[in-house]
């Protein structure tokens, strides 16, 4: 690009920046790589904190190569995430960086008008590397007392072992101030390790080895490569001992090491800016890989362990649950045989459950922090061509994956979903303009118009959509986003997404059309707003108009936009059109026919009564249009009788929306069941948890995938059986099933309105609540029939041991 291109590019972005109302303050940190030089790290003082060993997952074998995905153990460092399995004699890192994807910016359409969604069009997710570890000697018939363990709490992975007297211990975790992962290999009793590291680009790169030791107790390894699409990328490892290394012309060799530190750094060039086509051209990944490796190798190993487990536990230890006390039968057990006795029908093993809790709040911490969001599969897969090539699907999947975060004491993990949007929404607005009217597309707007920006059910991370057209997904992230706000009220964050929210509403008032229906209630007829031609995911017809799916998220956004508005003191012109258009959005009844809400204009069922999606019922949960304490009791009677056409069937993410579903109603066990459901052992092709507590999905007769938003979106069902949340509302233990109802705790719940909860409870009744403010000011708590208005300032917080005999 020569002088006179770039500086009309700039102009264009300008231009787009005013046509879009997004103001280039809400976009310095678009320059930025994911994958970047970070200043000095904080080292915090004295040793590594003891683990508390609550919520540990222990596995008495090792994790085969052949099951990766169901048995090695994920970590990650928000950035950089592996796949840790394999025993001590041949151990193997399957290594993935967020960024490393596949695909295009523009994606072409086919002749349906819909996007080619394709590895070589689209992209999606790849690994990065494979990494090898070998120990002469050190096979499963040499060994004995073999333990590994991955400790939520510490963010550790440890691995010990006993060969001829000695012990060995090796220390395995991703750290997120030094951005790397570290393997760190120690031994008591006189033993020493030899063997090798072999490091092996995915994407046909030799690796090629350090000419020479840097020193003989010190070397380095590396690749360096260039995806399709111009993505560069590298990866390396550098390697510190206490006895000699040496190279060859593929692997490291090291010999008679009492100790030996591996330091694995490596990522891409990508950036989040669409004016430079989401690379940034001067950044060398794999000079960066090398310095941040052996910057990492000249610290101490147990100042490294003790900065990331620092590092960690500021983010785990704001959320401590308890659900009750398990057996000690239950507690000697390993965990895949746990898990199987729970599912076997077993007493309720609630220590267990727990944990799964904090294992979703684990994978939270290590796969979204300060880069890109979790996709599909986060940054956890066993090959190139992962089910739906481990991307954004936003009809549900990402949503539910960021419903965890402001819940479970994790907000600050959220920014990645933000900044995703906000990075993308320049990119979605071009493609919307070009393409979404494109004349062979059903979704088109019939009325000719375009404005604003929405995506595909598929997104990846250069702007370009996949699969079908999915018109109210813009709504439906503009929810999360939201969402985000009420949990934690800031007026700087409001300021940045609501260009966001406001191209959104825009689209909308383009693609709104009006038509004329009978008024029940009087029985004349009336002009409506309803969406043209559409899809209500994922079955029915695909030419349908007014889904309720898209009624209820656009009255949604609506509503959200109108009061961010209002809340910023700007855009009120505009914010009163989108008020005139919301009062007239047509907005679904219950079918005569079935006794169920509507799921599109019509009382007939269009779809399967036990689909798994239930997007009819995305004004309930996670919208708050309909609430079972003051909506009409013949619209919860028809929210309820769907939810049980729906059944119990269907994938870990469906049976969690389920779970959520019912715990809106009040119906604890209902609730409780869909989690035992998914906490079922998966056995081979089987839908349920894997030995490594990775949700597993059925997806034919000859395959299964793991599938990551079961793995949020069912604690997150299990907070809101304990509490719930709307702006000028607290509801504690609104579904507290029978297995957790005699006496448990959590800490750390975040509350809409801008709170924090910490809840304690015995014998079915709460015992203690503490509430702190984070942003709020009022808000009401409620339990049962007994009520209480609390008035807070920022920062204070009240205890209160509520007598629910009395209603005040």
């Amino acid at each position: 690009m020569d002088l006179n291109e770039a500086r009309l590019a700039a102009m264009d972005r300008r231009r787009f920046l005013r046509m879009t109302g997004i103001a280039a303050a809400t976009l310095p940190w678009l320059s930025l790589s994911p994958f970047a030089h970070g200043g000095p790290v904080r080292r915090p003082p004295g040793p590594v904190p003891a683990s508390s060993g609550r919520h540990v997952l222990r596995y008495d074998t090792p994790a085969p190569e052949s099951n990766a995905i169901r048995e090695a153990l994920p970590i990650g460092n928000g950035r950089l995430g592996a796949l840790v399995g394999g025993d001590p004699a041949s151990t193997f890192l399957y290594l993935t960086d967020a960024s490393m994807w596949l695909g295009e910016r523009d994606v072409p359409l086919g002749e349906d008008g819909q996007f080619e969604y394709t590895a070589d069009h689209f992209g999606g997710l790849v690994m990065l590397a494979k990494l090898y570890l070998a120990i002469d000697g050190h096979d499963a018939a040499h060994i004995t007392d073999y333990r590994r363990e991955l400790d939520l709490g510490q963010g550790t992975l440890r691995v010990t072992y006993r060969k001829d007297g000695v012990a060995y211990t090796w220390t395995i975790f991703a750290s997120h101030p030094d951005d790397m992962i570290a393997i760190q290999l120690s031994q008591s009793g006189g033993g020493a390790y030899s063997g090798s590291i072999d490091l092996r680009g995915m994407h046909e790169n030799a690796t090629r080895v350090g000419m020479a030791p840097e020193t003989p107790s010190m070397a380095s390894t590396h690749f360096a490569g260039t995806l399709p699409n111009g993505l560069r990328y590298a990866t390396g490892v550098t390697v510190s001992a206490s006895g000699r290394i040496r190279t060859d012309t593929r692997v490291l060799r090291f010999e008679n090491c009492t100790t030996l530190s591996v330091i694995v750094c490596g990522g891409t060039n990508y950036t989040p800016d669409v004016s430079r086509n989401y690379m940034d051209g001067s950044l060398d990944p794999l000079t960066l890989a090398l310095q941040k490796a052996k910057a990492a190798a000249l610290v101490a190993p147990a100042t490294l362990l003790h900065t990331h487990v620092a590092d960690h536990r500021s983010l785990f230890d704001t959320m401590r649950v308890d659900l009750g006390a398990s057996t000690e039968a239950q507690r000697g057990m390993d965990t895949w045989s746990r898990l199987q006795a729970h599912a076997g029908g077993a007493a309720p093993d609630a220590e267990l459950e727990a944990t799964y809790l904090q294992y979703g709040r684990y994978l939270t911490i290590a796969g979204s922090r300060g880069g890109l969001p979790t996709g599909l599969q986060g940054p956890w897969l066993d090959s190139n061509t992962s089910a739906w090539m481990a991307d954004y699907h936003n009809d549900i999947n990402i949503q539910m994956n960021y419903w965890l975060p402001d819940r479970a004491g994790l907000s600050a993990c959220f920014d990645p979903f933000t900044e995703y949007c906000l990075s993308q929404v320049e990119g979605w607005t071009r493609i919307t303009k070009k393409h979404f009217n494109d004349p062979r597309s059903s979704y088109r707007n019939s009325s000719g118009k375009i404005a604003g920006w929405t995506v595909g059910i598929s997104t990846n991370i250069y702007g370009g959509g996949g699969w079908r057209w999915h018109p109210a997904g813009n709504a439906w992230l503009c929810n999360n986003l939201w969402q985000h706000y009420q949990y934690r009220p800031d007026k700087a964050y409001l300021a940045r997404i609501h260009p966001v929210l406001k191209g959104a509403c825009e689209f909308w008032e383009a693609r709104l059309l009006t038509v004329s229906v009978r008024d029940p209630a009087t029985g004349r007829m009336r002009e409506v707003l309803i969406d043209d031609a559409d899809w209500s995911p994922e079955h029915g017809p695909t030419d349908a108009k007014g889904n309720t799916y898209s009624q209820e998220l656009v009255w949604d956004l609506f509503e959200n936009y109108r009061q961010a508005s209002a809340l910023l003191g700007k855009d009120a012109r505009y914010a009163a059109t989108i008020a005139g258009l919301q009062s007239r959005l047509y907005l679904p009844r219950v079918s005569g026919k079935t006794g169920w809400l509507e799921e599109w204009m019509t009382p007939d069922d269009l779809g399967e009564p036990g689909h798994r999606h239930l997007s009819p019922l995305i004004g309930f949960f996670p919208g708050d249009r309909i609430r079972k304490d003051s909506s009409p009791p013949a619209l919860i009677a028809g929210v309820t009788k769907l939810l049980e056409a729906r059944g119990t069937g269907g994938y870990g993410w469906a049976c969690a929306w389920r779970a959520m579903c019912w715990a809106r109603l009040g119906e604890a066990e209902k609730a409780y069941d869909l989690i035992r459901i998914n906490l079922t052992s998966s056995h081979h092709l089987t839908n349920g948890t894997a030995q490594n507590l990775f949700d597993m999905y059925n997806l034919d007769a000859t395959s299964d995938a793991f599938q990551i938003d079961a793995n949020y979106g069912t604690p997150t069902a299990m907070l809101e059986m304990l509490v719930q949340s709307w702006p000028g509302e607290i509801a504690l233990l609104p579904a507290l099933p029978k297995a957790w109802a005699a006496a448990g705790s959590v800490t750390g719940i975040g509350a809409r309105g801008g709170f924090v909860v910490d809840l304690s409870w015995k014998d079915g009744k709460v015992t203690s609540v503490t509430v702190r403010s984070v942003g709020g000011e009022t808000t009401r708590l409620k339990i049962g029939a007994w009520t209480k208005t609390l008035a807070l300032r920022r920062g204070a917080a009240v205890t209160l041991a509520p007598d629910t005999g009395d209603s005040r």
